[in-house]
């Protein structure tokens, strides 16, 4: 068994494994926040230095100089600066802080490309992604661990054509990664709901009923009591998710439940970094502008030794 097809064989008996009954699966798809910092630009800029950057990345700038962080800033502009009209918007901004974000998506997808694109031409085929992952079910039908990999791989054919826009069947990096990552795509919505109401829809009728959409949830496996957050989703259900009485959930009621329209942080976000750095109100900004107001971007020595001190006189 190659590595591709251990790794989606040890998916499957994780999840067996760690769906226990009295836990909750959470089939609802929310943005993350940017930080688990508190907002409180009065004390740091913590918060806004993991949104701009990453939590990950924002660090690497604590341990620079302020001239390298000024340095490197400059050079992040001019990426975020997509247009290369010599200002950064607040749309520009906000794609950038999502992506920021979302990097470890793309390095889960850089991770996945290598073993996948086997001719290394920097395509993906259908072809290619089969005989990765699924080659041994063609020599091994009826494979002992009784999942159904045929089930499986006709399922992640149906997504692999919806997520190739031109329909030929080879991917791009970025067709991949709507491939691999479709909530995260507006075109690739439909799927995720396909994809849920096909799991949860035990009956085969086209719709999630209330005890479909508990059952998905919670095994009662022989306990007479239910946990409380069982009665709560119950009451959910009734009052809220299914919206128009008739007990049962519809595509588009299935869609308003996983795909919620959650508040843009990264639009306030960015409207935030803006107001606070745009010194001549024409509501952009230039890279004067931004690296001007560095330490609310990007972190240095500077500012970690600055919020040292700070912590230091509270003590």
């Amino acid at each position: 068994m190659s590595i591709p097809q251990f790794l989606v064989y040890l998916s499957l008996c994780v999840v067996c494994i760690l769906s226990k009954p009295t836990e909750k699966k959470d089939r609802v798809h929310h943005d993350p926040q940017l930080s688990d910092k508190v907002h409180d630009d009065a004390q740091n800029f913590d918060y806004d230095h993991d949104a701009f950057l990453g939590a990950d990345e924002a660090k690497t700038f604590d341990q620079l100089t302020p001239e390298e962080s000024k340095e490197r800033l400059g050079k992040i502009v001019s990426k975020i600066d997509e247009d290369k009209d010599g200002f950064v918007t607040v749309e520009e901004l906000k794609d950038w802080i999502k992506i920021a974000q979302k990097r470890w998506i793309y390095e889960d997808v850089e991770r996945q490309w290598k073993g996948h694109d086997l001719n290394e031409d920097g395509l993906i085929s259908w072809e290619e992604y089969k005989n990765a992952t699924y080659g041994y079910i063609l020599d091994d039908p009826d494979p002992d661990d009784g999942f159904n990999y045929k089930q499986m791989m006709t399922r992640d054919e149906r997504r692999f054509k919806m997520a190739d826009k031109d329909g030929d069947l080879i991917a791009t990096k970025e067709e991949f990664t709507a491939f691999l990552h479709p909530e995260e795509y507006d075109y690739m919505k439909d799927i995720v709901v396909q994809e849920t109401m096909e799991d949860i829809d035990k009956n085969g009728d086209g719709f999630i009923d209330l005890e479909e959409y508990i059952g998905d949830m919670y095994s009662h496996d022989g306990d007479a009591d239910e946990p409380e957050w069982v009665k709560t989703e119950r009451e959910q259900f009734v009052e809220f998710r299914d919206k128009n009485r008739d007990g049962k959930m519809d595509k588009e009621e299935t869609k308003d439940w996983i795909l919620p329209s959650d508040y843009d942080h990264a639009e306030a976000e960015a409207r935030h970094l803006v107001y606070e750095s745009d010194q001549n109100k024409d509501g952009k900004l230039t890279k004067e502008e931004i690296v001007d107001k560095y330490d609310l971007f990007v972190g240095s020595q500077a500012t970690d030794f600055g919020e040292a001190l700070v912590r230091h006189d509270e003590f």
